[in-house]
């Protein structure tokens, strides 16, 4: 197994267009390249210590979801071949392999549409605060992590790195994009989350929110991003799964939990990880890829 971990990628002959927690994305004039690196973020804050292959476990998830919801909606995916890559990027061939897409240019909609089946998180404590969750009524009495009576959509401001996603109402989101595009990029989201909930529960995996983003491309609405990975989404193991407290997850649980455990102010700069934290979470999120598409890493 290769256990380089790959932070940064300096391709100082590309176009940088942006860089997030965890991918950078170059832009190669007709298309996008996505590399996903295998930083890891807890509580906003980028770690200084990488975990082994996890840019390769979110490429490979997404990927698998991506061409299982082709039918809903188009994405914006070209090719994850690096031998169909341009011949511009081929001499990068060996870091990118496994952790990389080459996509479509969409202009970005400025939202993050969330869908949940489940109330935990930012959800759980907007309903303990209020009886809501972005502006919409629960029914009292619900418990953490809990199955909601049905799927809710509610979405969120995007934040820039080391500030937090903003839940907002549906009227707020429709005065950010127009109704027509809210409507449609709403029923995209719980369609995908419904399809990729009933595989996912039939592989012992709870997905129990998760979120997605959108884009226009010549005139049309397509998916973005990255899709249901353990960074953008809560997946929960079946087996340990019990209402009335928080769920294990196949995701930085572990980092999340030793933070925690050091007291950490939830400010730059983090400490250091330790060799199991770092082992442990790699196996989390190798054990997520290989539940949902019988693959490990390639």
């Amino acid at each position: 197994m290769n256990t380089d971990i790959i932070l940064n990628t300096n391709f100082d002959d590309l176009k940088l267009f942006r860089k997030g927690k965890v991918r950078e994305l170059y832009d190669l004039n007709d298309s996008f390249l996505i590399v996903s690196s295998d930083r890891i973020s807890a509580f906003d804050v980028i770690m200084n210590d990488g975990i082994p292959e996890k840019g390769k476990v979110l490429t490979q998830i997404s990927k698998f979801w991506f061409d299982l919801t082709s039918d809903i909606v188009s994405n914006h995916v070209i090719t994850c071949d690096t031998s169909e890559f341009p011949d511009e990027i081929q001499k990068y061939s060996e870091i990118l392999s496994g952790r990389s897409m080459l996509v479509k240019k969409a202009e970005m909609i400025p939202i993050e549409c969330v869908v949940r089946g489940y109330i935990s998180g930012s959800g759980w404590n907007d309903y303990l605060a209020t009886g809501k969750i972005c502006g919409i009524e629960l029914p009292s009495g619900l418990q953490e992590s809990e199955k909601l009576p049905q799927i809710i959509f509610t979405p969120a401001t995007k934040a820039e790195i080391g500030d937090h996603d903003q839940n907002i109402s549906s009227e707020e989101a429709i005065g950010i994009i127009g109704k027509e595009t809210f409507d449609k990029v709403k029923n995209y989201s719980i369609s995908i989350y419904k399809r990729a909930f009933e595989y996912a529960f039939k592989k012992g995996i709870i997905i129990a929110d998760t979120k997605m983003e959108f884009g226009f491309y010549e005139g049309e609405i397509i998916l973005i991003d990255e899709l249901l990975t353990p960074d953008s989404s809560r997946f929960w193991p079946l087996d340990s799964y019990q209402i009335g407290k928080a769920q294990n997850s196949y995701d930085k649980q572990y980092v999340r939990d030793y933070l925690l455990s050091v007291n950490f102010n939830k400010q730059p700069p983090p400490p250091k990880l330790p060799p199991d934290v770092i082992e442990n979470t790699r196996k989390k999120y190798t054990e997520a890829l290989v539940k949902l598409t019988k693959n490990g890493v390639v």
